[in-house]
């Protein structure tokens, strides 16, 4: 199937690790100009020469999204290394565990920047060249803002606004011809989410009640698996699908519980 993404301008946030890079790995193979934009200098770096070696198209821009003048930034250096902007994917962020007891006031709002405000910084100053192109917005969100988890209430707060916020923007937008939609991921491998695991006093036990909980196949999504729903909705393909929260989680989220305790036959 052809994506309709040749040449297109991706930027994703948080795009040198993990989801992220997954993301802009398959933008890349399926024809696209990803734009890596993470704070780690040396994995964006290491990934842009991975893609050039395999002859991928790839611009990099090492900068921390905490303030909107970065934001700003990101987009403006974007636009002078591509000339155009066709889609934006918000990835940046992270579990920080600020809770409602472990955490303090202003710890809470400190969360809040991480995983929040940059989306909209980005979305702002993104807007005039997505309106030229008539592009897309993908949002990555999380099953914690629709489940609870405990412990994380300033992730969870984050994405919880950020899912809202694809909804407001994808009304906000209509007339632009601007797709917006989140992709909800629950429980991904990535190198990340194996390090909160080595916390755990036996990880292996803690990783199998995870996966005892994943409805289809009792397994982790992978980064892959997010990204070719990310690609596909910023893709031609997807051209009617706005204001969507497509969960892409192994039915962890919607099934009936009870399906967990079923035995395979």
């Amino acid at each position: 199937m052809d994506l309709q993404i040749n040449n297109k301008v991706v930027l994703v946030t948080g795009g040198a690790n993990g989801i992220g890079a997954a993301i802009v790995r398959l933008a890349a193979e399926e024809g696209a100009i990803p734009v890596i934009v993470d704070r780690d200098i040396e994995a964006t770096e290491t990934l842009q020469a991975s893609l050039r070696n395999m002859g991928r198209k790839t611009c990099a821009i090492a900068l921390d999204l905490s303030s909107p003048d970065n934001c700003a930034k990101a987009v403006r250096e974007t636009l002078g290394l591509c000339g155009r902007l066709d889609a934006l994917v918000n990835n940046a962020g992270g579990n920080d565990r600020v809770g409602l007891e472990q955490g303090s006031p202003s710890e809470f709002v400190a969360s809040l920047e991480r995983n929040l405000l940059h989306c909209y910084n980005m979305a702002h100053y993104a807007l005039p060249a997505l309106k030229q192109s008539r592009g897309a917005i993908v949002n990555i969100g999380s099953k914690t803002a629709f489940t609870g988890q405990t412990g994380t209430s300033g992730y969870v707060s984050a994405k919880g606004a950020l899912h809202a916020l694809t909804r407001e923007w994808a009304a906000d937008l209509l007339e632009y011809g601007i797709r917006v939609n989140a992709v909800v991921p629950a429980e991904v491998l990535t190198t990340g989410y194996q390090r909160w695991l080595n916390t755990f006093p036996d990880p292996e036990g803690k990783m199998q009640s995870i996966l005892n909980r994943i409805p289809l196949g009792r397994r982790m999504t992978t980064p892959d698996e997010i990204a070719a729903m990310v690609v596909f909705l910023i893709s031609g393909r997807a051209g009617h699908i706005t204001g969507q929260q497509v969960f892409v989680d192994g039915g962890y989220v919607h099934l009936d519980r009870a399906l967990i305790h079923q035995e395979r036959t």
